[in-house]
Order: structure tokens, then C-alpha cells, then sequence
């Protein structure tokens, strides 16, 4: 698999690995997939209890996954910081895109259900991750959206967080590439508008000192293997910056192109700080 968006820089070449980076990923490796697979594990089984009891409601699974995805960055080496304070109500987040990395990144920091282009569902291994974490696969098209409201309305009930990239894909990590509008017009639905709010939330990688800048970015013809590869192999780290920013009501707002615009205005704000 890989990402969709192309700079009019190429990507960096891959290092190539040296025999203590095989060491590193030969230790890290089964480490990242015992944990990974075990808690997709321990989710399923729970989720056979969990789902009769209450549906699709979710009140012990989602705490499996922030554990996985706290220490699969502990294992990777990637310092996470947070700021600003999650929501602790029902309602959509958005975030700018830069790599794979966001969904361990964005799931250590709290619970939440991203939405993703429907086509994910059928990537081998991620796709099977995604299900099982409860992801809410949408189609992309302008025609679904009373579809997508209907959907939004029912996880939104059962007290869900939905998060969602609006750039649509993934950058090298520098920048915050425009925001497309419209999944927002799935929250401007009569039975949504008034009650939702949309929280930004800024992402900000750190290369490790003397690397590429663009170091933890996944874009353009990159593949997933080889990225991965490096990113354990790697002797060193830097750090991830989330910050969750103040909560955006949508019956503020006129039009989905207006909410979108001030929700991207405020990622690119915590972005650059």
C-alpha cells in the first residue's frame, strides 16, 4: 500500500540498513507484531462479550487499543507529547496527515474511530486491524453524503469520537496540505448540526538530530515495508507533538467550506508553533 499525495520534491532514499540496524529490527520486530497481533487478539475475544452486552457501544475494547499504540511508539523509540485536552463528549476531531504513524500516534493519546476511504478495508493486515478497531469506512463521493450522515448519527450516538484527515492523504510531514470540505457537509445534517462540535488536532513530527526532516513523512510511491524497516532500524528517534485544540460548534458555522477553513487554519497554527 501507499499514500496518494506527490511533492515536487522526491522522497529520500531509504538508508540503508546496517548490521546493528538488522539487530534492531530483528529485536523490535517480533516485539511490534507480538503486540500489535496480541492485542488485536485480546480485543476480539472481549468484543465476543462485549458486543452482546452492549452493542455498539464500546466501553472496555477501545482501552486495548491506546495500550497497544502507547507502546508500539515505546518500542518504535518515537517520543510522544500531548497538549490541549481531548473531548470527552461525542463528536468528530480532525488532524493533518503525515504518515502511517498517526493512527499508533493519534490512538495513544485517547480513544477514538477513525473514518477512512472505504478501499482500506481491503488492505491485507491493516484493513483486518481497522475492522476490528471499529473504523468507519465511507466512499468519497459527493452523492453519499446523507449516507454518511446517517452513518455519523449512528456511532455519534452510540458515543463515539470520530477522527478524519480532511487533506485526504498523507504529506511528508512539513506542511498541512489544503483541506477538502466535504466529509464536514455530513455534519450539517438537520439531526447533527446542532449538537456536534469538531475538535482540530495538530500533529508535529521531529526528525532525529541529523536525519531528513522528512523522516517520519509517508507520501507519494513510498511503500509501507521498506518505511517501516527504517523506522525500526533507525538508532535513534525524535519526538511526535499532538495538540489538541479548542472544540468547533458546528451550528456556529454557515457552510461545511467555512468550518473546514477555520478547523485547518487552526492545525496549521499548532503545526508551525
Amino acid at each position: 500500500m501507499s499514500p496518494t499525495w506527490h511533492s515536487t520534491t522526491p522522497p529520500p532514499e531509504m538508508p540503508a540498513i546496517t548490521l546493528s540496524g538488522w539487530v534492531r529490527v530483528c529485536i523490535k520486530g517480533p516485539l511490534l507484531g507480538g503486540l500489535v497481533f496480541g492485542g488485536l487478539l485480546t480485543l476480539l475475544l472481549l468484543r465476543l462479550i462485549e458486543k452482546p452486552l452492549f452493542g455498539a457501544h464500546r466501553p472496555c475494547t477501545p482501552y486495548i487499543t491506546v495500550f497497544v499504540c502507547r507502546n508500539a511508539l515505546r518500542i518504535i523509540g518515537l517520543k510522544l507529547h500531548s497538549g490541549g485536552s481531548p473531548a470527552k463528549t461525542a463528536g468528530a476531531l480532525v488532524a493533518n496527515h503525515s504518515s502511517w504513524l498517526d493512527i499508533f500516534v493519534l490512538n495513544a493519546t485517547t480513544r477514538l474511530y477513525f473514518v477512512s476511504k472505504s478501499e482500506v478495508a481491503a488492505w491485507p493486515g491493516i484493513g483486518w486491524l481497522a475492522r476490528a478497531t471499529g473504523t468507519v469506512f465511507i466512499e468519497r463521493n459527493r452523492s453519499k453524503v446523507a449516507q454518511q450522515s446517517e452513518l455519523f448519527a449512528q456511532r455519534l450516538g452510540a458515543g463515539h469520537r470520530l477522527l478524519f484527515f480532511p487533506e485526504g492523504t498523507s504529506s511528508d510531514g512539513l506542511r498541512v496540505l489544503p483541506f477538502k470540505s466535504s466529509l464536514f457537509a455530513a455534519f450539517f445534517a438537520p439531526d447533527l448540526r446542532g449538537s456536534i462540535q469538531v475538535q482540530p488536532v495538530s500533529l508535529r513530527y521531529t526528525a532525529p538530530e541529523h536525519a531528513d526532516p522528512r523522516f517520519y513523512g509517508w507520501w507519494g510511491d513510498m511503500d509501507f515495508g521498506p518505511h517501516l524497516l527504517m523506522l525500526l532500524a533507525a538508532p535513534r528517534h525524535g519526538r511526535v507533538d499532538v495538540h489538541y485544540h479548542a472544540p468547533l460548534s458546528v451550528a456556529s458555522f454557515e457552510d461545511r467550506k467555512t468550518l473546514a477553513l477555520t478547523a485547518e487554519e487552526a492545525i496549521r497554527s499548532g503545526h508551525t508553533a
